[in-house]
């Protein structure tokens, strides 16, 4: 046991000679309690607590915090001898009936402060959504999962529009590389990151490029997403084709769609190519463009938005494409080649969903056939998508007003 000197040893004895201070310690060993609460558990009066909390504030035996109006107190952090000094004193108050009886009040004080935040939820259920986002923004929950993904991932946000999802991921992961054919949108995500953290921003790289000749080397990501893209593209599985390409080997692809809707003139207001796209459509077309794993979800209807129901797709890239390149050890250049005409061979056998093997029929718009590969050069729309041919080709954004 390490000895104190006599002048400290008189001095911390002081502090704990007097029985009420010894049972606030006791107290304050196990528990954070305001002035009022302490009151309770000891059955005295505030001006004496207060009066006792003092010394031993004074004494460095007990510290104190703000929790907005009130204060909280609890045992100080104390140096090994006074910690000695302090087992020896407390073990002697252990047994004594005042004590005990302290004991026996504190979950009851406790269970006070407990009901008090049940009692403002009881009332305050109905209303609890509407207060937390206005306190601290609609999605606040959502965005806090984003620190659930691995700070080593590159992730790919794939016609990142302004910029939001792309500012969103960049505290969090290793690198963010954000693509977009709109010089427009481009410059609105540069404006974005602009006013965030230098640091934070640094970590997005924005490239220009289209969906289906996306400007990224083979197995540089190790997520991709496709958020609310899919339906502004002429080729939908060319670009699920291009973004496997660029995914490393398990890596993740999340696709954001809207499901099938009655709104045509999305295509003339918003530039929509595509009036959405069945789950199990989509789930064809990303196991045919190599992935596996594929996992399909309907997200629920927020009640203040006016467009269309959407869902999410999720899958894991192979090592191969249903196309027949199972395994390829080839260099990631030829890997890449062949890897595209593989699975967009697949892709243009299995023609529209649920008629494997079977040419693509004229359907209404709204349910897109999986359409042929065609070179960037000329690509032309089958009169059979009932598509206008002259509609022009939308800039990739990720954006829906």
């Amino acid at each position: 046991m390490r000895i104190l000197p006599e002048a400290a040893i008189l001095a911390q004895l002081q502090s704990l000679a007097d029985p009420i201070r010894a049972r606030l310690l006791l107290v304050l060993d196990r528990h954070e309690l305001t002035v009022g609460e302490l009151c309770q558990v000891l059955q005295l009066p505030q001006s004496t607590v207060s009066r006792h909390l003092r010394t031993l504030a004074d004494d460095e035996w007990v510290l104190a915090r703000a929790d907005g109006a009130r204060r909280l107190y609890r045992l100080a952090e104390l140096d090994d001898a006074r910690q000695e000094l302090w087992a020896l004193v407390g073990q002697g108050m252990v047994e004594v009936a005042a004590t005990r009886q302290d004991a026996l009040r504190v979950p009851a004080v406790l269970a006070q402060r407990r009901s008090v935040s049940a009692d403002f939820f009881a009332g305050a259920a109905g209303d609890w959504d509407a207060l937390r986002s206005e306190l601290f923004g609609r999605g606040i929950d959502l965005r806090a999962l984003l620190a659930l993904l691995d700070e080593r991932w590159t992730v790919g946000d794939l016609g990142c529009g302004t910029g939001q999802l792309a500012a969103s991921l960049a505290p969090f992961v290793r690198r963010v590389v954000a693509v977009d054919a709109s010089p427009a949108m481009l410059e609105a995500a540069r404006a974005r990151l602009a006013g965030m953290d230098p640091d934070v921003a640094g970590v997005v790289e924005l490239r220009a490029g289209e969906l289906e000749a996306l400007p990224v080397t083979d197995g540089e990501l190790d997520v991709a997403v496709l958020s609310l893209v899919l339906h502004h593209v002429v080729e939908p599985t060319a670009v699920l084709v291009e973004a496997r390409r660029t995914l490393v080997m398990g890596g993740r692809l999340l696709v954001l769609e809207m499901l099938p809707h009655a709104h045509a003139e999305y295509r003339r207001t918003m530039g929509h190519v595509w009036q959405g796209f069945e789950p199990a459509q989509m789930e064809t077309w990303l196991t045919d463009a190599g992935f596996r794993d594929v996992r399909t979800r309907l997200l629920g209807a927020d009640p203040q938005a006016l467009g269309p129901a959407l869902f999410v797709s999720t899958a894991r890239a192979t090592a191969g494409v249903t196309g027949g390149l199972r395994g390829s050890c080839k260099a990631p250049e030829a890997a890449g080649r062949e890897l595209r005409a593989g699975a967009l061979s697949g892709l243009a056998r299995s023609g529209a969903p649920g008629r494997a093997g079977g040419p693509p029929q004229t359907q209404d718009a709204s349910v897109p056939p999986a359409p042929r590969h065609q070179s960037h050069a000329a690509t032309s729309i089958p009169a059979s998508s009932g598509l206008d041919p002259t509609f022009p080709k939308s800039p990739i954004t990720s954006t829906m007003p």
